[in-house]
């Protein structure tokens, strides 16, 4: 990092009074480290992840920030475009310093073409106010995460990002059909726009979805609609252990011959975590995992039949009992359990190390058994919960709180390098949604071939040939 960070320029006075010109003097932060700090890091708790900016900019308009851009490249100092801030990957963080993007003013839904069942918004909106926007119209977009309340459309676009019901409608990408996009090097290119089909020349927009922000900043994003379902049910479903409910996912998802909208895995630790975050205290936490399962559809008699399927086959592979949740407030109670795990384990301790780690459904059991293994070899506690429905699990190993910092920072890479190492031997992935960015870039190479590598970097340098943009994520160019 010291090497090449000695081949970008400072943040000089002068660049900062004309990054003012630029934006308005109102919306740079310079020279001010305590407002500068919350730029320096994104969800990650451990503060080696982190690095503070040199400057913070809050542009409005696109020509802003190409004008931004070609300043920078004339420079040369680092950009590091910015959402909310909250990934888990580092991607956000700017770890060669100088300028940080940000793009939370960036806020207007533009547009809401109901005839083709479109909407066009801007990067900083948040996700959920989409659907909050949407609903009355009878539609919704489908492609969100679990933050969903916290989190930015255009950071969505730009990990790829997943969610609780990624098994029936997938991921972000499948929504992405339009975007306009200000390069590396300070140009501005429309891609795609509201065409449900189009193969003209290579899919760019595509190779920008997942981009992690390397590759361009994403000023406007036309998203695909959908339906809204008429009705929509959630199972929760008990388990004595872990191994019984994981097992269950690949006979729900290959025997039942429906598609459930969800299944999230939550093992005892996890619920138990999220219950005491949230003072939360329903009478059967003590079950020793759970799955929890959403079906919807376009009629309550169909998902009545559905919800009635799934749940048999549920108790007729080790499920101790089935709850039915068939209101919002019942729903939203069990959905917010599962939803703030994340935060309860950051309270519990901020050593800890949330893993993304997806693998094929079928290898879900094997997986979840070696998690097992791993944390009575490491003396140390795994939770693990996800959207288990695509193989996605957070496994998330936590500092014994016997040992002492300098044991935990000896033993996680060796921890998470044999996680990794069983994860890639089950045909897996070293994330499933929350991206590389720096914290996995070095792990790469025990899931991709070096010539896989080549090619990233090949594409990276061919955007950006002074590796301006977001420098140092996914990998080194």
């Amino acid at each position: 990092m010291d090497t090449l960070k000695r081949n970008y320029n400072p943040v000089t006075l002068e660049i900062a009074k004309e990054l003012e010109r630029i934006v308005g003097e109102k919306f740079v932060i310079y020279g001010d480290q305590e407002k500068l700090e919350t730029f320096s890091h994104d969800e990650i708790s451990e503060a080696e992840y982190a690095h503070m900016p040199e400057i913070a900019v809050r542009p409005t308009t696109v020509e802003e920030i190409a004008a931004i851009m070609k300043l920078a490249n004339r420079t040369n100092v680092p950009v590091t475009p910015r959402g909310a801030g909250s990934g888990l990957s580092g991607g956000a963080v700017p770890i060669y310093g100088g300028i940080v993007l940000s793009v939370d003013r960036m806020n207007k839904i533009i547009e809401i073409d109901r005839d083709n069942m479109m909407i066009t918004v801007e990067p900083g909106v948040v996700t959920n106010e989409i659907n909050d926007f949407v609903k009355d119209s009878g539609l919704f977009y489908a492609g969100y995460p679990m933050s969903l309340e916290t989190c930015y459309i255009g950071g969505n676009v730009a990990e790829n990002a997943g969610g609780g019901k990624a098994i029936k409608y997938g991921v972000t990408g499948r929504y992405v059909t339009g975007m306009e996009v200000v390069t590396p090097v300070g140009e501005i290119i429309q891609l795609g726009g509201k065409l449900v089909k189009d193969v003209t020349g290579y899919n760019l927009i595509q190779l920008m979805v997942g981009s992690e922000g390397t590759l361009g900043i994403f000023t406007k994003i036309t998203l695909k609609l959908i339906p809204l379902p008429k009705s929509s049910v959630d199972l929760l479903c008990l388990f004595e252990t872990a191994e019984d409910a994981i097992a269950a996912v690949p006979k729900i998802m290959t025997t039942g011959g429906i598609i459930p909208t969800a299944i999230e895995f939550m093992d005892k630790t996890s619920v138990q975590a999220a219950c005491e975050y949230l003072n939360e205290t329903i009478p059967y936490q003590e079950a020793g995992a759970m799955l929890l399962i959403t079906v919807d559809g376009a009629s309550v008699a169909q998902v009545e039949q559905e919800y009635n399927a799934i749940g048999e086959l549920c108790l007729d592979t080790g499920a101790t009992e089935v709850y039915v949740a068939d209101n919002f407030t019942t729903s939203e109670r069990i959905w917010k359990v599962r939803r703030n795990i994340a935060e309860a384990f950051k309270v519990i301790s901020p050593h800890q190390s949330l893993e993304d780690i997806v693998v094929p459904i079928a290898a879900i059991p094997k997986m979840v058994c070696g998690l097992g293994k791993l944390s009575k070899k490491y003396d140390c506690s795994i939770p693990c919960y996800g959207h288990a429905g695509d193989g996605n699990l957070h496994a998330t190993p936590v500092m014994n709180p016997k040992w002492s910092l300098e044991k935990w920072r000896k033993i996680r890479p060796e921890l998470l390098t044999e996680m990794y190492n069983l994860t890639a031997e089950l045909g897996g992935a070293i994330s499933g949604e929350h991206g590389i960015g720096h914290k996995r870039k070095k792990e790469m190479s025990l899931f991709v071939s070096q010539c896989y590598i080549d090619i990233l970097r090949s594409i990276k340098l061919a955007f950006d040939p002074k590796n301006i943009l977001n420098p140092g994520k996914i990998i080194d160019a």
